[in-house]
């Protein structure tokens, strides 16, 4: 492969950092006082999910998030912290790859009539899954350096 500047492997390792610093960033500005406290990030979502068009997604959303609001509000927003902190530094990569491409398929899926979010999910997981099947970890990244995967 050739690249300029940087090696393909060191390219894939900026595209694999710059995701997770996208998800560090979607982590940083959420209110989470109002998320942990108030429960505003899983109220909005039951709200979304209640007007969905798909049966699905409101049978889903009733079964597995509204009956744990508090537990569902921390997965979240930990989950993207660790999505972040993961992808940066490159540890465990697959699985945070993998994670990162579920949770914005989840997004996509129920945010499906919010053009403005449609974008950014779309394009979070277009990245996770180039870097997944080109092993971004190949390159500045503890998986490397330790011998994973």
């Amino acid at each position: 492969m050739d690249s300029i500047w940087l090696t393909g492997a060191e390219w894939l390792a900026v595209l694999r950092i710059g995701l997770g610093l996208w998800w560090l960033e979607s982590w940083r500005h959420k209110d989470k006082k109002g998320w942990f406290e108030r429960g505003t990030g899983i109220a909005w979502a039951s709200d979304v999910a209640a007007k969905h068009k798909w049966n699905a997604v409101r049978s889903g959303f009733d079964t597995v998030v509204a009956p744990r609001p508090k537990t569902m509000a921390y997965v979240v927003v930990y989950a993207e912290l660790a999505l972040g902190l993961g992808l940066i530094v490159g540890l465990l990569t697959p699985i945070a790859l993998l994670g990162g491409l579920l949770l914005n398929l989840l997004y996509l899926v129920l945010m499906i009539h919010d053009w403005a979010e449609q974008g950014q999910n779309a394009m979070m997981a277009l990245a996770s899954l180039v870097a997944l099947f080109a092993m971004s970890w190949q390159s500045w990244s503890l998986d490397n350096a330790i011998g994973l995967f």
